[in-house]
């Protein structure tokens, strides 16, 4: 051993130099170790090259402090982890013929005169979960043990409190109105919202009865009324909001795409990154690989993308930036679907296909997507979109072929309401 350090005080040997052994002489029941103390051990005790022209390994060892920052290896003769093999994901020049472009959304830009409406298809439903807001509680004063610890053991009665009085004293219509009024004042507070507040009341307590009536799934215990609690009454108030879009069938003008102004649209001429990942060849695809993310979904999703012949080009979405914005409990989330498909129609049409599993916050980000294919469709100047998803991979070639057979109308380029 040619020097000993403890915590707070340095002791050294004959050469400070070259230090092997790091060791704690005083009690130490904390994290925190000196950087100082410890980079002594970074030191390289020799500097001559291996046949590989590399430095051979060395180690410092860390004895009696509990420090788990740097981790402790005991044998420095055992053998070296495995490498991990990398791949680089670039894209191919002479693949270029696979080039896909999309645009960077950042926002949405809506211009409504008169009427609104909810894309019921789409909207996401919103469960009441006895989880979040249990209906009923037992509540008791905390007693103070032997050890000084809080304990419910002890003397004091045993309270129990619950919703049912709260609930016999509201009325389901009242409590709509109050939403009313706060989804009117919320939605006029926008941009781009013309409509009266009174005119747009109106149109918004039908829809949050219909809402109310269709989308609320309720799981006993819960009653209906939990809704008008929180965090349920802002969650509503937020899906909605995200959801309402111009009636463009009473004359309103569609919802465009707010895209970003600091960067152009993306490309997969753009992607080059590393990954150790496992990566399957494709045809018909800008890059060199398509990455997967699972063991057997996205690898099977990619042949069938490959080799289904209305397809033009394929892109996973890995290493590219494609992603789509969403509100999420009052916070903005990306998105990021799996795959970007350019599918051989004219006008142009782009696919975006989910492989999805179990997700909770599935019909949230379907939602999104929705919104931003029909934003993008709308504008028109990068063609027309759609949007699908396989919940297992042989879905997919039925996926495309809906995709192949929609007749959603594209607006002409510049047709559509500036992006401002």
């Amino acid at each position: 051993m040619r020097c000993i350090v403890s915590v707070g005080m340095l002791t050294e040997g004959w050469d400070c130099n070259t230090v092997t052994h790091i060791i704690g002489l005083r009690p130490f029941m904390s994290q925190l170790l000196c950087e100082q103390v410890v980079g002594r051990g970074l030191r390289r005790t020799n500097y001559r090259v291996n046949a590989d022209g590399k430095f051979e390994e060395e180690v410092a060892k860390v004895l009696g402090v509990p420090f788990e920052v740097i981790p402790f290896k005991a044998n420095p003769t055992s053998a070296p982890p495995p490498k991990v093999k990398k791949y680089h994901v670039h894209a191919v020049p002479e693949k270029a013929q696979y080039e896909i472009r999309f645009p960077r959304v950042e926002g949405y830009t809506q211009a409504i005169r008169n009427r609104i409406t909810l894309d019921w298809a789409n909207v996401p439903t919103l469960p009441l979960e006895p989880g979040r807001i249990p209906p009923e509680v037992e509540m008791k004063g905390l007693s103070v043990s032997n050890s000084g610890r809080l304990s419910l053991q002890g003397p004091g009665k045993l309270e129990g409190a619950s919703l049912l009085e709260w609930r016999s004293q509201r009325r389901l219509q009242a409590l709509t109105f109050e939403i009313g009024g706060t989804l009117t004042k919320e939605y006029v507070s926008r941009r781009g919202c013309d409509v009266p507040a009174h005119v747009l009341f109106k149109q918004l307590v039908p829809i949050l009865e219909r809402y109310i009536r269709e989308k609320v799934r309720v799981q006993p215990p819960a009653d209906v009324k939990d809704l008008f609690l929180a965090p349920y009454y802002g969650w509503l108030v937020e899906l909605l909001v995200e959801n309402l879009r111009p009636d463009v069938q009473s004359g309103e003008a569609p919802e465009v795409p707010r895209y970003e102004q600091n960067r152009g649209p993306g490309s997969t001429a753009e992607v080059s990154y590393w990954t150790s990942k496992q990566v399957r060849e494709v045809v018909k695809s800008h890059l060199n690989y398509a990455v997967a993310d699972t063991k057997k979904w996205e690898q099977s999703a990619s042949y069938y993308l490959d080799t289904h012949s209305a397809v033009a080009a394929f892109v996973k979405n890995a290493g590219l930036g494609f992603a789509i914005p969403y509100l999420y409990n009052g916070q903005m989330h990306d998105y990021i679907p799996d795959f970007v498909v350019r599918l051989k129609t004219t006008p142009e049409t782009h696919l975006i296909v989910e492989t999805k599993g179990y997700d909770p916050l599935e019909e949230v980000k379907a939602a999104a997507a929705k919104r931003w294919v029909d934003a993008v469709t709308a504008d028109g100047r990068f063609g027309k979109w759609e949007y699908g998803i396989a919940r297992k991979p042989t879905e997919v070639p039925g996926v495309i072929d809906s995709a192949m057979v929609s007749d959603r109308p594209m607006a002409k380029v510049g047709s559509s309401t500036p992006n401002t």
